[in-house]
């Protein structure tokens, strides 16, 4: 498949270009700047700003689906602003392209819990990044809206970023903070979905098999 990945500069990014070109895909990498990830090798790099419509369907033209792995971790953009124009980014610019299933990569935050509140909503889950959390639940809302076969991947609790390729996960009952999984154990998860989607316009966490 021909496979953009906006955000592939980051690490749930880098992660995911690794998994798509093991398999065999054909990657475009769309990241702001390509001059300074000259490290990406073995896919075509573009820049691709994914909160402007125009430029993600520029990136996605002649692509069969989309990841989007990107995030304003700098907070130079509130998160309530940034994630809701990315999600309304990619479903007008993929739409016009012609791409119909993305999946985004989320946070554990925004699932439900095992007491069915969503995570942030909890007692004693950290407070400190609530207005990140509540950025990517707007995102969500916005993909709720949209007309695309799209799928939310979110880590059950939090990646294990020191955490090696064990080849396995699981789809998670329910948000748990204490669940960890590696960044290259759910890049398999977010192929996964892309290959052979199991839920349709549907938020998923994923933790360790």
């Amino acid at each position: 498949m021909n496979i953009v990945i906006f955000g592939a500069g980051g690490r749930a990014g880098r992660q995911a270009v690794a998994e798509a070109r093991r398999r065999g895909h054909r990657v475009t990498a769309a990241v702001r700047d390509p001059a300074a990830h000259g490290d990406l090798t073995d896919v075509r790099v573009v820049a691709g700003d994914v909160t402007d419509a125009a430029s993600v369907e520029h990136a996605a033209a002649g692509q069969d689906a989309a990841i989007s792995a990107a995030a304003d971790l700098s907070l130079s953009v509130p998160p309530h602003d940034f994630f809701t124009a990315s999600s309304r980014a990619l479903a007008t610019g993929l739409a016009k392209a012609g791409v119909r299933r993305l999946v985004v990569v989320g946070a554990a935050s925004v699932m439900p819990g095992a007491s069915g509140v969503l995570l942030m909503d909890e007692p004693g889950y950290p407070r400190e990044h609530r207005f990140f959390s509540l950025g990517h639940a707007a995102g969500l809302d916005e993909l709720r809206a949209c007309d695309l076969d799209w799928a939310y991947v979110a880590p059950a609790g939090d990646f294990d970023h020191g955490g090696t390729r064990s080849g396995r996960y699981r789809v998670a009952e329910h948000g748990d903070p204490a669940s960890r999984i590696s960044s290259a154990d759910f890049a398999i998860a977010l192929i996964d979905e892309i290959e052979a989607p199991r839920h349709h316009r549907a938020a998923v966490s994923v933790r360790e098999a």
